[in-house]
C-alpha cells in the first residue's frame, strides 16, 4: 500500500474527520444518516493518517506530490 494522498488532502480529511466526529458534527432526524456520518468521519480520519485512499486507488488518482 503505497500514499497517494497529498499534504493538502491529508490536511482536508483530518479536520473533516475531528469536526464529523465532535459535539458540532451534522445532525439528521434519521438515525442511520447520523451512523454514515459517523462512519465517513472515521474512515476520512484513518485516511487522513495513512495517506491512502482506495477511491484514489481504484481510479488511478495519485496526488501525493500536491
Amino acid at each position: 500500500m503505497k500514499q497517494n494522498l497529498g499534504k493538502l488532502d491529508r490536511i482536508f480529511r483530518f479536520v473533516l474527520g475531528v469536526w464529523w466526529l465532535s459535539p458540532y458534527d451534522p445532525q439528521f432526524n434519521a438515525g442511520w444518516a447520523n451512523w454514515i456520518v459517523y462512519a465517513v468521519a472515521w474512515i476520512a480520519l484513518l485516511e487522513s493518517f495513512a495517506a491512502w485512499c482506495w477511491i484514489h486507488e481504484w481510479f488511478n488518482i495519485n496526488n501525493k506530490n500536491q
